[in-house]
């Protein structure tokens, strides 16, 4: 059996593209806030990009704040994107931006509303639980997860880089390099990545030497501060993978969505190119 992982490979050898496209429907950019209005929304942006996307984020909260009938265009999206995978005839991997972080039992649940109500490719997890709230999520290897380990907000730090003391290490470290050492621990199937925010370089890069292996989703690029060019010289692989760069807001406000994706692709293979040839 395959893992999340190899089939994310696959699609980013396929599109030669570390994009990841946003699907964020907030109100105030719709014509109207109504469902209908979420999904044309949402149905531009597939359509326009899905030539250049490694994968599709759609974020719940944008769908929830629309009742019954928007948690029904969230599926109706998913399946849009799995339409555009067999029109290409290359699996597009869908990560349920959700935040997703309970007990055992709840997040089994949790799990099967992504996976198999929503059909959901990958899940993005807060970590504060612990593994048994992780596990559920990652026991079927071709599903993958996205554990939250430093974001981009502006008071990300407050939580995420408090020193921690732990027995076995002579140094205290910053928590969310904690949390990047069990995702390795726990990345057992080839399922499990960690979110890591395009807003604070120097953490990029250092996450990245904790986790030389793993695959990072990166958010924050654009209107929140994060330089791409930068992030993708911090956060990728020594192979030149490992990086899914996500985009929302540049692409969903650009007249021509098509393009726009395609210039942001250049950008990052040239940003990819640099870092091959730096390390050569």
């Amino acid at each position: 059996m395959e893992s999340f992982f190899s089939f994310l490979e696959r699609r980013v050898d396929d599109c030669s593209s570390l994009l990841c496209v946003g699907l964020d429907p907030h109100l105030p950019e719709l014509p109207e806030p109504t469902p209908r209005a979420a999904l044309g929304f949402c149905m531009r942006l597939i359509d326009g990009t899905a030539a250049y996307a490694a994968a599709f984020k759609p974020n719940a909260a944008f769908f929830e704040l629309l009742g019954p009938e928007g948690w029904d265009v969230l599926r109706q999206v998913i399946e849009a994107v799995h339409a555009q995978s067999t029109r290409l005839g290359s699996r597009i991997p869908v990560i349920l931006d959700a935040k997703r972080g309970d007990i055992a039992s709840t997040a089994q649940a949790y799990a099967a509303s992504a996976f198999e109500k929503l059909g959901a490719d990958a899940v993005t997890l807060s970590p504060f639980l612990g593994s048994d709230s992780i596990e559920p999520f990652l026991q079927n290897q071709e599903k993958g997860a996205f554990l939250l380990c430093r974001t981009s907000n502006p008071s990300a730090g407050d939580i995420q880089d408090v020193k921690v003391q732990l027995p076995g290490y002579e140094n205290a470290m910053p928590l969310h390099e904690w949390v990047a050492r069990l995702a390795a621990q726990w990345n057992s199937r080839n399922n499990l990545g960690l979110v890591v925010g395009a807003t604070h370089t120097p953490t990029l890069a250092a996450v990245r030497a904790t986790v030389p292996d793993m695959w990072i989703l990166c958010p924050g690029v654009g209107p929140q501060g994060g330089d791409l060019e930068a992030a993708v010289a911090a956060g990728l692989r020594a192979d030149g993978r490992g990086l899914l760069v996500n985009v929302s807001r540049a692409l969903s406000r650009s007249d021509d969505p098509r393009k726009a994706a395609a210039a942001l692709r250049d950008r990052v293979s040239e940003s990819q190119s640099r870092g091959r040839r730096h390390t050569a």
